[in-house]
């Protein structure tokens, strides 16, 4: 039996907001590689869903093995890179699902054009500030040692710039914050965003 749609409008976001009984939002991590973006996004992801959210983490390993797997690090692939990342993270967010993006996404040019497809208002920027000697130190791949031997062209932090946000939502010093106390003041900021209530609606 086919079903008829005629006079009927697509379920939109409010109605699978009330279903989820949260606000859907884009929550932004940037910073440099090694900086604690995929560890944070990890725990929120976590602690999240603990707390009964119904959350989505994107990271770049995630990406650039699945829908990015053609795009290079030059300039313009690291833009589309974020262009499509960001227009995904506007379908969750439009089927009521909160999004956790971890990318370096270096530039302030790059970040305001995802900042535009997801809308300003539904755009949580974290930035996570750790200095690059802290971020090497930390990089259990070896991604910046290849970086300095010139084995990868455009290495943000090397040989690509990183630019910080002039604005943040919030700002965390991941080489002085343990990770316990970065999820709280992740959290403590996020939850007013997320949380749902009926005189929202």
């Amino acid at each position: 039996m086919d079903l008829i749609y005629n006079n009927h409008l697509p379920t939109g976001r409010m109605e699978k907001e009330i279903r989820l009984k949260q606000k859907a939002k884009v929550i932004w991590l940037t910073g440099l590689s090694g900086s604690g973006k995929t560890t944070l996004g990890l725990g929120l992801e976590k602690e999240l869903y603990r707390m009964g959210y119904f959350v989505q983490m994107l990271d770049g390993d995630l990406i650039r093995h699945g829908i990015n797997n053609n795009l290079s690090f030059s300039v313009e692939d690291r833009t589309e890179n974020i262009r499509r990342i960001a227009e995904v993270s506007k379908l969750f967010m439009n089927c009521g699902i909160i999004t956790i993006d971890c990318f370096i996404s270096p530039t302030r040019k790059i970040r305001a054009m995802a900042r535009d497809i997801i809308g300003k208002d539904d755009f949580l920027e974290i930035y996570l500030d750790a200095p690059l000697n802290v971020c090497e130190e930390r990089d259990v791949k070896g991604l910046y040692a290849r970086a300095r031997k010139g084995e990868i062209p455009d290495f943000t932090g090397i040989t690509s710039p990183y630019e910080p946000p002039d604005h943040p939502a919030l700002v965390i010093n991941t080489f002085k914050t343990g990770i316990a106390e970065t999820i709280s003041r992740s959290l403590q900021y996020i939850l007013p965003h997320i949380k749902f209530s009926e005189e929202s609606v």
